[in-house]
C-alpha cells in the first residue's frame, strides 16, 4: 500500500541544500513526490510510499543535511495521488 504524508519541517532549513539532499534521500528510499521552500521559512514535502520508507524519510526529516537545524516536523496524512518522480519545486 501506498500512503501519503505532507510533511512541514521547520528551523535553519533554507540556505543548506536541504531540497536537494531531501530529494537524493527520497530517491534512495523510493519516495515519490516534491519538495519546496515555503515564504514563512520552512520546508515542505509531499511523500508518497511505503509506510516503512516513508517513516525512514520522516526521520531523515527530522535531522535532514549536515548544516540544517531542525526545529520542528510536523505531519499529515492524506490519499495517496499517484506521484511518479520526486522533484524539487519553485
Amino acid at each position: 500500500m501506498i500512503d501519503r504524508w505532507c510533511i512541514r519541517v521547520s528551523g535553519r532549513v533554507h540556505g543548506v541544500f536541504f531540497r536537494a539532499s531531501a530529494r537524493a534521500a527520497a530517491l534512495d528510499m523510493d519516495i515519490k513526490g516534491f519538495v519546496r521552500n515555503e515564504p514563512d521559512g520552512t520546508v515542505y514535502i509531499e511523500a508518497e510510499g511505503a509506510e516503512g520508507n516513508l517513516e525512514r524519510f520522516l526521520e531523515w526529516c527530522r535531522h535532514g543535511p549536515e548544516h540544517a537545524k531542525v526545529h520542528e516536523v510536523h505531519v499529515t496524512k492524506a490519499d495517496s495521488i499517484g506521484f511518479t518522480s520526486f522533484e524539487i519545486t519553485y
